[in-house]
């Protein structure tokens, strides 16, 4: 008897989802290792995590090439990104700005969730030019977490590491998810899912400067 791609792909998107420690988007910055610490950061924020395998999800969606070349530019210049959140949080005030970069953060999970939702076919370069935008405001958020003192770029190959990982997970639940049309449909409901957390989060971040 063979196993529906509906059920493997509900199955894998539980457990990614069961491996949250958080429902809040803290990004939280563990001690001891830095590459640890860099590794685990985009998982520990749940808004970063979402955006991550949304990349995936949207690549796999559309198929081809860019199954690498769209997650590639996001670990890219995420990591760009990162250097500059480090060279932010070490070299000048930039206080006032992060409220931008978190906004951005959010954005991004809103954006891509309903790229997933409208499956529609996209040219490779958008999808780069989309990823690449968003990547900088998650690279950023990592490197201004930056543990002072300790060696910038072995924390910036562990959250680049993690955020593979993160990718590498939405292309499975991607590619599963193309097997049928239940499984496309599935899919597209995950990206509604996505949208919604990310309009929460953003009346989260609404109220938070309000008070």
């Amino acid at each position: 008897m063979t196993t529906s791609p509906l059920y493997i792909l509900t199955f894998v998107f539980t457990v990614i989802f069961s491996l949250l420690p958080s429902m809040a988007h803290a990004h939280s910055v563990m001690g001891g290792n830095v590459f640890y610490s860099g590794l685990l950061h985009p998982v520990l924020g749940t808004d970063h995590l979402l955006a991550m395998v949304a990349v995936g999800i949207i690549s796999a969606q559309m198929g081809g090439r860019a199954i690498w070349s769209v997650p590639a530019t996001f670990v890219l210049v995420m990591a760009a990104g990162g250097a500059f959140g480090i060279y932010a949080l070490t070299s000048i005030d930039f206080e006032f700005g992060i409220s931008i970069i978190e906004h951005g953060i959010v954005a991004s999970v809103i954006v891509l969730g309903l790229a997933i939702a409208l499956d529609k076919h996209i040219r490779e370069i958008i999808a780069m030019a989309i990823v690449a935008f968003f990547a900088f405001f998650h690279g950023f958020a990592h490197g201004y977490e930056f543990p002072v003192g300790a060696i910038p770029w072995t924390y910036i190959a562990g959250f680049m590491c993690g955020t593979a990982a993160l990718h590498v997970a939405g292309v499975l639940i991607g590619l599963v998810g193309k097997e049928g049309a239940k499984g496309r449909t599935v899919i597209r409901h995950i990206g509604s899912g996505l949208m919604g957390m990310g309009a929460f989060m953003a009346i989260e971040s609404i109220q938070f400067y309000l008070q």
